[in-house]
């Protein structure tokens, strides 16, 4: 076992907030090393399927069903095939405790750059009263910060990454730094001058995405090129990665180390000084178990890796963490409820098609429960992700007709799902099994967490208003559909430690910071008090580059 202390500050994790933290403490000075338990992938040549047709992709870009069965189990609801299948968790090398308390889809990623190779890319502020909401209803677990206190590191953020979308002037939906919006196609203006008729105080708007619509020549990034490609990385740099801005980024200042396969096992600990001194990993290729030390840590390892390394890292012979003195670790787990979709076909419009395909679409943000009412039967709300499109027309007979035809379109359509806010619950909770252990000796998660009653009930609305109004607006064969509702689905997982003023009801104060060890903080989903009902990662992303600017001046000052 090794130990070196040739570093400033370490990084686990390479996501959203771990690119993130590792181009702030770099660009302000500090030597990094960064650790992430994926493999490489270098931006560009990295993503094997980038710009390729799915004629030139293994089976026409179609998993092979054996093979989700066997080691894509997880990730098999929609996401994985065989043009990402690289960046993602091969779920029989790599087990959880499934399905041992309660169902819950872990859907991990399997390289360097984390989520943020695989992610949606919608990006939301959220709004002053989402950071009120448990204070206002009375909730456990008051947010220890503000809107206030995040909209300049928003800003910074949205600058940098580049956000495009359009300003609404909304309150319960904050605007961002944007740039111009991906255009409406035809149908979906059509849509949008209906509904906001018939439903007042009800909007739908450009998609808010860290997919560009103008060059960062700066970066060496080009804008959106309109293929709908983005889950297998692109190399024109177009959406926001750590491959592609805060990697390069960190890598220029000179300051930073990465090591790739690097699974980190444990944090280790001096109870008397109350500091963490050395982060223990091992060598996915060598099994070989290192230890390196820094004066400072970021766990960005994504919110429940995050747990699983903050519950191992305890004393000899103790089940309790070394960072769990408020009893609170572990607890209070959320993710997105979002199983409910909606469809119906648009009339008419039939001499048009839309150019390109864009990544997003268009957003109905929130309309339920504003303003502190409650009338709707359930606390919180949600919003609405869609679009329009024509989608060509199925092959019918047999040879020059059935060619011909499939150069012909159907009609327009609309579809939506409905992304609804989850509760903190207390006993909603992830712990480390007592019997088994990954094949790196390091205790399985076990997951015991349920949505409820609050979040059923808010998706029963979801699936009524949204029926509701494709119907007003004058669409046809309106349906819906509505699937199991399982933890972890949306791959919005928050919670398990987080942030508060109470040392005694938290793990990190209002700087990310844990309680118990000065010199870690927590910047991923795990720091989270609620949920919102929008998407998170801006969020993310934004607290760690406050967290990283208030950490390397405690750090300098010793």
């Amino acid at each position: 076992m090794a130990s070196t202390d040739r570093f400033d500050a370490i990084v686990i994790g390479s996501g959203v907030s771990g690119g993130f933290a590792a181009k702030e403490l770099t660009e302000k000075g500090l030597r990094v090393l960064m650790l992430d338990r994926g493999v490489m992938v270098e931006h560009g040549e990295g993503y094997a399927y980038d710009g390729k047709p799915a004629y030139e992709i293994p089976a026409r870009n179609m998993m092979p069903a054996a093979l989700l069965e066997s080691d894509y189990f997880i990730a098999k609801h929609g996401y994985v095939s065989p043009s990402n299948r690289a960046f993602y968790n091969d779920d029989r090398l790599n087990p959880y405790a499934f399905d041992e308390s309660s169902k819950f889809y872990w859907i991990r990623p399997g390289a360097v750059g984390g989520k943020s190779l695989i992610w949606g890319r919608w990006s939301f502020r959220w709004s002053p009263a989402d950071f009120e909401a448990n204070k206002r209803e009375g909730i456990d677990g008051d947010w220890p910060i503000r809107y206030d206190d995040l909209a300049p590191w928003y800003s910074y953020v949205e600058k940098y990454i580049g956000v495009s979308g359009s300003r609404e002037n909304l309150p319960y939906l904050p605007d961002s730094e944007f740039q111009p919006p991906m255009p409406m196609n035809i149908a979906e203006k059509w849509l949008k001058q209906r509904l906001e008729t018939q439903f007042p105080g009800r909007k739908l708007i450009h998609t808010r995405l860290s997919n560009m619509t103008e060059d960062k020549p700066d970066q060496n990034r080009t804008k959106c090129q309109f293929r709908n490609q983005c889950g297998n990385g692109c190399s024109f740099g177009a959406y926001f990665s750590t491959q592609a801005v805060t990697l390069p980024a960190a890598r220029a200042t000179g300051r930073l180390t990465l090591r790739a396969d690097a699974v980190v096992t444990n944090l280790e600990y001096d109870a008397a000084k109350k500091r963490v001194t050395g982060v223990r990993f091992i060598d996915a290729k060598t099994g070989q178990a290192e230890v390196v030390n820094a004066g400072l840590v970021f766990l960005c390892a994504s919110a429940m890796a995050s747990n699983q390394i903050l519950l191992n890292s305890r004393p000899a012979g103790s089940g309790r963490s070394h960072f769990d003195t408020s009893g609170t670790l572990g607890k209070y787990v959320m993710d997105h409820i979002f199983r409910v979709s909606i469809d119906g076909d648009i009339p008419g419009m039939e001499e048009f098609i839309e150019y390109g395909r864009r990544p997003g679409g268009v957003y109905i943000p929130r309309f339920r429960n504003l303003d502190g009412d409650e009338g709707a039967g359930f606390k919180r709300g949600y919003g609405y992700q869609g679009s329009a499109r024509r989608d060509p027309a199925p092959p019918v007979g047999f040879g020059a007709s059935m060619k011909h035809g499939m150069r012909k379109y159907g009609g327009w359509k609309f579809g939506m799902g409905a992304f609804g806010e989850c509760l903190p619950y207390e006993d909603n909770r992830v712990s480390l099994h007592p019997d088994k252990v990954d094949r790196f000796g390091v205790p399985l998660m076990r997951f015991d967490v349920r949505f409820r009653e609050n979040e059923l009930r808010m998706m029963s609305d979801a699936r009524a208003q949204g029926e509701a109004m494709l119907r007003a607006v004058g669409l046809a064969n309106v349906r819906s559909h509505e699937d199991e509702h399982v933890p972890g689905d949306a791959i919005h997982e928050m919670g398990g430690a987080r942030m508060g003023t109470d040392p005694r009801s938290s793990v990190l104060n209002k700087w990310s910071q844990a309680h118990d060890a000065a010199n870690l903080f927590v910047t991923d989903g795990a720091q989270m008090a609620s949920v919102s009902c929008v998407n998170p990662s801006l969020t993310f992303m934004a607290l760690t580059a406050r967290a990283a600017d208030y950490a390397v001046k405690q750090f300098r000052s010793g």
